[in-house]
């Protein structure tokens, strides 16, 4: 082997070294390329988890804070801040009358002490059944008898408590100060069924809607306004098989038994009221003669005030002879001639105008409507 193939065999050899060398240096650059890339994008993916877990933590918070606002909320409404403290009044005033009861009853036999007990159970026992009827919509006497049963025991119960206060002067109190805890022990004793009942009708009233309220006052109206009609309405509902007639056929047909007219609220006079008042539209609507001749003769007026007041000249259609001079001019002659009357004129057909037909119309309404007066002999 000569020197000069040796050397070019040592120059391809340190090419060849030298592209290794650098496929090597490249290929070590991709992979470190490629770990970059991989640590960049699992380090995003941990940001972004990172992030979700910390918008999840704060939905999280929000959710509790708003499930506990609503909570505050559905605990502090009107409703039933007003339903638990009508309650807390209630035992309130049933704590501070049952003891002087107790201790006056008591007082006049050891035997008497379950009456305060039965009175004040009674009272209340009244009073919810009160709530009772107007849940179940019982008759309205039922309700009332049962107010007036809560009043009465209330009332007697208050005036016990009053004479226990009264009696308290024994016990070294003024009495001022007797008579101040007889009545506001007798306004306790009171106040709890008065609460329960306002609180029953508040109740009452929030719970119907606006057509229930608009039906019961349609009601209390009709009762009210047609007293006559419903008597009979009722006794046509009780004469007929049960649920057979409903309410407002029944209404109906009582309608037309009092009053005559089969639509309810018709009457005679309103019926007459509104015959007379169709006869006006229609008369309103269908112009009388005296209407059209007053517009014919309105028309006339109007074409005759537009027409030209100058002469007509030569192009025109001569003049009639009537509108013309019928006289001509005499002529000079000696004063020693004898005068000569002048030709009167002959009328000739189409010397006249034609008369208009609206004019027509008007002549002939007038003397229609125009009344003829025969002589008696």
């Amino acid at each position: 082997m000569s020197l000069s193939t040796y050397r070019q065999e040592q120059r391809a050899d340190d090419a060849a070294k030298a592209e290794q060398h650098r496929l090597d240096a490249s290929a070590a650059e991709e992979r470190r390329a490629e770990r970059r890339r991989t640590e960049d994008e699992r380090a995003a993916r941990l940001r972004e988890q990172a992030r979700a877990d910390r918008e999840a933590d704060r939905a999280a918070r929000q959710a509790r804070r708003q499930e506990r606002a609503n909570r505050r909320r559905e605990a502090f409404t009107p409703e039933r801040i007003y339903r638990t403290g009508t309650l807390g009044l209630v035992v309130a005033s049933g704590l501070a009358s049952l003891p002087a009861q107790i201790v006056h009853f008591v007082g006049i036999h050891p035997m008497l002490a379950p009456v305060p007990l039965g009175l004040e159970g009674a009272a209340w026992v009244m009073a919810a059944g009160v709530a009772y009827a107007d849940a179940r919509d019982a008759p309205a006497w039922v309700r009332w008898l049962l107010r007036v049963l809560v009043a009465a025991c209330a009332a007697f119960a208050a005036s016990i408590n009053y004479g226990y206060g009264l009696s308290l002067t024994e016990h070294g109190l003024s009495a001022a100060d007797a008579e101040a805890a007889g009545a506001g022990l007798a306004a306790v004793t009171i106040l709890g069924p008065v609460v329960f009942e306002i609180r029953q009708w508040v109740s009452t009233l929030a719970s119907l809607d606006e057509q229930a309220r608009a039906e019961r006052k349609h009601a209390a109206r009709r009762r009210r306004d047609h007293r006559k009609v419903l008597r009979i309405a009722r006794r046509l509902i009780s004469a007929a098989p049960f649920g057979t007639l409903p309410a407002e056929d029944a209404w109906g047909r009582a309608w037309g038994i009092v009053h005559g007219p089969t639509v309810p609220g018709m009457t005679p006079a309103l019926e007459q009221r509104a015959v007379s008042s169709d006869l006006r539209l229609q008369e309103a609507r269908t112009p009388s003669p005296e209407v059209v001749a007053r517009r014919a003769r309105a028309r006339i007026g109007r074409r005759l005030y537009a027409l030209p007041a100058t002469a007509p000249n030569a192009a025109q259609k001569p003049a009639k002879p009537q509108l013309t001079i019928q006289v001509p001019p005499t002529a000079k002659k000696s004063l020693r001639a004898p005068r000569k009357r002048p030709t009167p004129p002959r009328r000739r057909k189409g010397d006249s105008p034609r008369f208009h037909p609206a004019a027509r119309a008007v002549a002939a309404e007038t003397a229609r409507r125009t009344p003829v007066v025969t002589e008696q002999i």
